[in-house]
């Protein structure tokens, strides 16, 4: 069983933040594949459904973005899913914005919720880095990632969560080269090569 944990914090003040773009993509990703009602589960919100075969669920920890390896563990031992076949989808500040990385372990790049699952999980389960660009300055990171995405970039942001729900189904190959490689045509062919490359605002 596969395990999706958007990355966010709960709540209408936060629904179009930056640092909510992992909500936004579970989110798309739902109703795409005929996932079940979104339920409260796990100290989160939860759909069950399946993904390439296989069966998954998704999850929106409600623990705010800190504590969401609670959620997480609290998911994964009810299931008794392997570190391995956990994914989160998050925000991530070091890559131009639109742009989609995969990985498996790594650093946590001062991502808190990152961080969280880490603590709670170990740090080998797989990333679906979604790039929101950086502010230029450290001391702006903070108010960058809880704000608002702008109007603007709100196109590149319904394009590339709607590329990753088009997707997901790879993750349960998995084909991570072939789940990045569609996502990146996508943004392409959707006008946003230049945004990816230069990490500007269209």
């Amino acid at each position: 069983m596969l395990l999706l944990v958007g990355l966010g914090n709960p709540g209408p003040k936060y629904e179009k933040n930056r640092h909510n773009i992992g909500f936004m993509a579970v989110d798309r990703i739902a109703p795409r594949h005929g996932f079940g009602p979104w339920r409260a589960r796990f100290q989160g919100d939860a759909a069950e459904g399946a993904l390439g075969g296989e069966k998954a669920l998704l999850l929106k920890p409600r623990t705010y973005m800190n504590e969401s390896g609670r959620s997480v563990a609290e998911a994964a031992r009810f299931f008794k899913i392997p570190v391995s076949h956990i994914v989160a989808l998050h925000d991530e500040l070091d890559l131009a914005p639109a742009k989609l990385r995969v990985k498996v372990g790594g650093g946590n790049a001062g991502h808190n919720g990152l961080r969280s699952i880490t603590a709670h999980m170990g740090n080998d389960y797989k990333r679906l880095r979604l790039g929101i660009g950086h502010p230029g300055d450290k001391a702006l990171v903070h108010s960058y990632v809880l704000n608002d995405f702008g109007k603007a970039e709100m196109e590149w942001v319904d394009v590339l969560t709607d590329a990753v729900a088009d997707a997901a189904d790879l993750l349960a190959k998995p084909d991570d080269a072939g789940l990045q490689n569609k996502v990146h045509l996508r943004m392409e062919a959707a006008g946003f090569a230049e945004v990816m490359r230069l990490g500007a605002r269209p």
